[in-house]
């Protein structure tokens, strides 16, 4: 464990070197009250297709949300795959058990739950908001990917690979001097054409940072991935609908970065909105000390 502080360097929470350990580290009462006694209110789904103005490929989000208290956990699924007795199966279940569910995207949710509702995103716990001004889906969606890409500390030329395509990522990555390796499980071409490889790990030696989506939470990729950061010495940065109060738990821990956007998230109006941004201890994308 690694103790971290917040913006006033008050103790604000311990960091976990794994995924295991941080499950672990819950289960057995060490990061906040007894999980058997924290019961989810409600369970929901949100499911969503898009194709911004001037686009031409469009894409489906399907996301399972569990509340805790004033706290919502998330997990992005892949559309469709989530069967409905997994609302059935989550509301009015204490934590503990649903630690214990056979599917992961309810395991993560649940833990990402638990995990808002002891420490939400705030200052004292390291977050600094990055406000999201109002806008079209295509504006907000291209001021999140800025406060995404802002987080990566490479000179122009350098090489992230970027798992999880988001078209306004990409263009982000490009107004930067950036050259990208888009990855994604479902393959396929980015919207200008590229080809998008499907594995992140033979493709991670050949760039020089991670920029990662939290859905490798739900789908269980993400372990390979923060230990080839840790390994090499790369920057790994999560933008993290999924499991946004669970990723900052690994700064230090190969993760360097996490812009973390709990529901709801950019995508469902046209107000104004905030994501959280965090920096690591350690390492060349972690100036500014807190996170």
């Amino acid at each position: 464990m690694t103790a971290v502080t917040g913006a006033a360097g008050a103790l604000a929470y311990e960091t976990c070197p794994t995924y295991a350990d941080l499950v672990d580290r819950v289960r057995t009462g060490g990061l906040g009250p007894d999980l058997a006694t924290q019961r989810i209110t409600v369970a929901f789904t949100t499911r969503q297709a898009v194709r911004h103005d001037g686009r031409g490929i469009g894409y489906r989000n399907e996301v399972l949300s569990l509340r805790l208290a004033e706290a919502v956990g998330s997990c992005a699924v892949e559309p469709g795959t989530l069967p409905d007795s997994a609302l059935d199966d989550c509301v009015g279940a204490d934590v503990a058990r649903l630690l214990e569910h056979p599917l992961l995207p309810v395991r993560v949710a649940a833990l990402d739950a638990y995990l808002m509702h002891v420490t939400p995103h705030s200052p004292e716990s390291g977050a600094r908001p990055c406000p999201l001004p109002a806008g079209s889906s295509l504006e907000k969606s291209r001021a999140r990917a800025d406060a995404v890409a802002e987080l990566i500390d490479l000179p122009p030329g350098a090489t992230v690979l970027v798992i999880g395509v988001v078209n306004s990522l990409l263009e982000a990555l490009r107004a930067r001097g950036l050259q990208y390796v888009p990855c994604d499980l479902k393959g396929g071409v980015t919207e200008w054409g590229e080809p998008v490889v499907t594995d992140a790990l033979a493709a991670a030696g050949r760039c020089e940072a991670l920029l990662v989506s939290g859905m490798t939470l739900g789908n269980g990729t993400f372990e390979p991935l923060r230990r080839h950061a840790q390994q090499h010495g790369k920057q790994l940065v999560m933008f993290a609908q999924t499991g946004s109060a669970v990723l900052p738990r690994f700064l230090g821990h190969g993760v360097s970065a996490v812009c973390a956007e709990p529901y709801p998230f950019f995508w469902l109006d046209g107000g104004a909105g905030v994501v959280h941004r965090y920096r690591g201890p350690h390492g060349n994308s972690c100036q500014g000390g807190h996170i």
